[in-house]
């Protein structure tokens, strides 16, 4: 198929702002003296190293870029907050304090609005990192450490609008707050704490939240006849009936969608054991809900039993769950 004049251009732009991104993997592996990778690791040393918050700042299209910054470090276990460089010299810069950290954003390193920001870091030696293309710059200069963004063709080769520049100072800021995530061992159960409302939030439940408790209609013993195992089923309103040993451990299943397979061979006086599914897949209550989901669409099934260390069934956990629960 042609690929049109549109297309073309957008194409264009993937390639030059992915190009940015390669490069950046490339600067990475220079681990000499001020080299990218050396200064990465001292960046990463001094964040996780600081008492107090990381504040982030930047003007214009770095501006943006550092308020995702700092959300991206807040919501992954890191205090952090943005303050806008313009503001700062009108009052806001008393909202950093001595045991702060500040990460400041410039493609060219010589934003006016930064210079106060960068005075008052250097007069209450409070942490500075620059994040910037302008080697040499009153940035590079003032900053304890300098991640120097290898030079990109922008996207824009019109107007040199940021764009490639901006995609890598946000994969940095990125690549700072999930790296310094996982060396402090912040867990799911951390990040959900954070992220309590809408579809990620309740994702990261876990499934004793979400699971129904498991009630007498939703199980049958193995010698249950398959005539009261189809009333087991009418009567639970879950679409299927586990099947539990004599110990009381799950072993297995029967769903609306096994009757039908088996409905020209079944035999009203024979037991569930002729016909159940063994073994059944099922869920541990500490799982999380975003697990059970994708099992259930995988396997196109609508229901899972959720079982204790013993194998014995606490609850089921049906598709309509997530539904209300807005996993889904």
């Amino acid at each position: 198929m042609k690929v049109s004049l549109v297309n073309e251009v957008a194409i264009d732009v993937f390639q030059k702002e992915l190009a940015g991104l390669q490069s950046l993997i490339s600067a990475m592996k220079d681990d000499a003296a001020r080299g990218f990778g050396a200064s990465f690791n001292d960046a990463l040393e001094l964040v996780g190293n600081t008492a107090g918050r990381v504040i982030v700042t930047g003007m214009g299209k770095s501006g943006h870029i550092a308020r995702k910054i700092a959300a991206t470090f807040a919501s992954t276990g890191t205090l952090a907050s943005f303050v806008h460089p313009a503001e700062a010299i009108h009052g806001d810069l008393g909202m950093i304090a001595a045991d702060d950290l500040i990460i400041a954003l410039s493609n060219s390193g010589s934003t006016a609005e930064l210079a106060g920001i960068i005075g008052y870091a250097n007069r209450y030696d409070i942490p500075l990192i620059a994040i910037t293309s302008g080697q040499g710059s009153t940035l590079d200069k003032g900053a304890n450490v300098t991640l120097l963004l290898p030079k990109a063709e922008e996207a824009c080769h019109v107007t040199q609008a940021p764009t490639t520049s901006t995609l890598m100072a946000l994969a940095v800021g990125d690549a700072l707050a999930v790296t310094l995530m996982k060396q402090r061992g912040f867990t799911s159960d951390d990040f959900h704490r954070f992220h309590p409302g809408g579809k990620l939030g309740a994702g990261l439940k876990k499934v004793a939240q979400v699971m129904r408790p498991i009630a007498p209609s939703y199980l049958c013993k193995d010698d249950t006849p398959i005539s009261k195992a189809i009333e087991i089923i009418n009567m639970s309103g879950v679409g299927c009936v586990g099947i539990t040993s004599s110990k009381g451990r799950l072993i297995g299943i029967i769903t609306d969608g096994d009757l039908r397979r088996h409905y020209a061979k079944l035999a009203k006086d024979g037991d569930v054991k002729g016909i159940m599914t063994q073994n059944p897949i099922s869920l541990k209550p500490d799982d999380l809900a975003a697990k059970g989901l994708n099992i259930l669409s995988s396997k196109k099934i609508t229901s899972l039993f959720v079982l204790d260390e013993n194998s014995k069934p606490l609850g089921l956990i049906h598709i309509h769950d997530f539904l209300e629960e807005g996993v889904i």
